[in-house]
């Protein structure tokens, strides 16, 4: 066996052994620690009735900023039984549902009425953002901090009175707390017809003197959330500032110093905010004015992670006079449209890059927009992505063309390439030249054919993405057994595609084949015999086995993905038959 055969026999097996090994002892291993470190939380929760577990849940520590106060309030038994019996106020909105309590005016309870858990129609609503007693506390809290140590500022425990019980798109609700100290705060909270809540604070000064105010907000989550644990797509914490994108992973936040980490950008605004794969819980505070960002793992005797922006010079509330300020919160699904909306409509910088786009961003976004059009017309994303693909296939064309000849050409050289080998095999520097003198002879680049599937690279992974992150995909149906395009293909060949009453659930998710990436392999298996056979024995083989590879590999893939890679390869497989016999007959 020669060095070079040799060598790529053990680059395609390392290169399986490690997509393999990958699934088996990285991916599949973290999805089930997230899950059992969940199911410890809630027992841990349980056993402690939830609110022991919560000491030390408060304002962000600004102690940063000269001269202000360090609040950080422990937030007991007590308090979480306050909140249980203090009143709440309904949101309703079109998209949204939920409450939100008097006691601190946490945004802690948002039911997302557009999306549910599972495809089933009776399944639950998404329920995001999360109460403080429940399993996995996730909420929005915005509020003041002060430079006077000795102001009661308002926090978890306030109990503030409100005009109205019910928070809607037509009703915003106006809130108000006197902390009997010489300041009255004021706030009214509206929520639009998405899922945008906006806060309008002020505060009424009485005293005879200024003092310094430093408005500020948080998004906080108790729990490492279940993950996909794809390297391709980040959930945790993120932002954007100075229009620049910063991901913090949950593992690196619990592994960062005390304080975790802070941004202070050099121009005002910015965002910052924790995704999961499709939602999204985001602070939007006002873009003309500077914060400091963080990032943070709270100590606690489980996993508590915050998000939070401050005010960098704050605000002098002068005596007798008023200071104001306005923050949102964007609590919701990541639709790429509304998303752009509110990035222009706000001025939000890059709010968009909240969806991960990726590398190929140029390509992913333009691709979205092309299959959600197509989509308008079809009313369906799997034909609008095999529509998409016709466009793709005409883009590449003329070359495609170049490419297909050429390798027709090679097919027709063959017998001659054969005949050299043979001739020359003991002497590789002369069969080389001699080669090389036949493809000049016969105007044939051997390479062509390699560029076209190298171009198209990126193209596969920015339509990956398009399929792997947008929430548009997620459970749409195409056509058949096929219920949910970002998901894999949901049967398998060993229980006869469902016809035997097993589940084959306890298998890893590449050997679950289904129909679809079995069509794939079978269309990568004929297209590859229309292309002229390696020279090499040894090659040939590998080559041969190579559609068997994918065919496990995209078993693992979303369907919609597997189904634009089977339509390319027959529109591929069509137009290389018909250049071949264009080929033969000039020949």
């Amino acid at each position: 066996m020669t060095p070079e055969n040799r060598n790529l026999i053990l680059a395609v097996a390392l290169s399986m052994a490690v997509l393999f090994g990958w699934q088996l002892l990285v991916a599949q291993p973290k999805m089930e620690k997230e899950q059992l470190q969940q199911a410890l939380i809630a027992e841990q929760q349980e056993a402690q009735k939830g609110p022991e577990s919560l000491t030390g849940v408060g304002t962000p520590r600004i102690s940063a900023i000269d001269n202000a106060a360090s609040a950080a309030p422990s937030f007991g038994t007590q308090d979480i039984a306050l909140d249980d019996i203090a009143k709440r106020i309904t949101i309703d909105a079109p998209l949204v549902q939920g409450s939100f309590s008097l006691q601190g005016v946490r945004i802690d309870d948002i039911i997302l009425t557009g999306y549910r858990e599972k495809l089933d129609p009776m399944s639950e609503n998404i329920h995001f953002l999360q109460k403080m007693n429940s399993q996995a506390p996730f909420f929005a809290e915005f509020g003041w901090a002060s430079s006077d140590a000795n102001q009661p500022m308002p926090d978890e425990k306030t109990l503030w009175t409100a005009d109205r019980d019910l928070l809607s798109p037509s009703r915003p609700v106006s809130l108000q707390w006197n902390n009997k100290n010489g300041l009255i705060f004021t706030r009214k909270i509206s929520i639009n017809d998405d899922y945008l809540i906006t806060y309008d604070d002020s505060v009424i000064s009485s005293l005879d003197s200024a003092i310094t105010m430093y408005p500020y907000g948080l998004v906080r989550r108790q729990g490492t959330p279940p993950m996909s644990g794809l390297y391709i797509l980040h959930e945790g914490p993120l932002g954007v500032f100075d229009e620049t994108l910063n991901e913090e992973d949950y593992s690196d936040l619990r592994d960062a110093s005390t304080g975790g980490i802070k941004v202070k950008p050099i121009n005002p605004g910015g965002w910052i905010g924790i995704t999961d794969k499709y939602w999204l819980a985001a602070l939007l505070p006002s873009q003309q004015e500077k914060f400091t960002f963080s990032f943070q793992s709270l100590p606690g005797k489980v996993d508590r992670y915050q998000v939070d922006y401050i005010d960098n010079e704050g605000q002098v509330l002068a005596a007798g006079g008023t200071v104001g300020t306005q923050g949102r919160l964007f609590a919701g699904a990541k639709k790429v449209a509304l998303l752009d909306y509110y990035k222009d409509e706000l001025g939000i910088p890059n709010f968009d890059l909240a969806i991960d786009f990726g590398w190929f961003y140029f390509l992913t976004k333009p691709f979205f927009y092309a299959i959600n059009w197509l989509f308008q017309f079809f009313g369906n994303f799997g034909v609008a992505t095999m529509a998409f693909t016709v466009v793709v296939k005409l883009a590449f064309f003329p070359l495609a063309n170049k490419s297909y000849r050429s390798m027709a050409k090679m097919r027709l050289l063959t017998p001659k390439l054969q005949a050299l080998r043979e001739r020359f095999g003991e002497d590789r520097m002369k069969l080389n030249q001699e080669m090389m003198a036949l493809y000049k002879e016969e105007k044939v680049n051997p390479a062509a054919g390699c560029l076209p599937v190298i171009l198209q690279i990126p193209v596969f992974f920015a339509l990956y993405k398009v399929l792997f992150v947008t929430i548009e995909m997620r459970h749409a149906p195409f056509f058949g057994w096929i219920a949910d395009l970002s998901a894999p293909d949901p049967t398998s060949i060993f229980n006869i595609f469902g016809l035997l009453p097993y589940s084959v659930d306890f298998l890893p998710p590449f050997l679950q084949l289904g129909l679809w990436p079995i069509f794939m392999g079978a269309s990568m298996f004929f297209q590859m015999r229309l292309n002229p056979a390696p020279p090499d024995p040894i090659q040939a083989k590998i080559f041969q086995w190579m559609p068997v590879f994918f065919t496990f590999l995209l078993a693992t893939f979303p369907a919609g993905l597997v189904i634009y890679w089977t339509w390319n390869n027959l529109l591929s497989m069509a137009q290389q038959w018909y250049i071949m016999k264009q080929v033969a007959k000039s020949s």
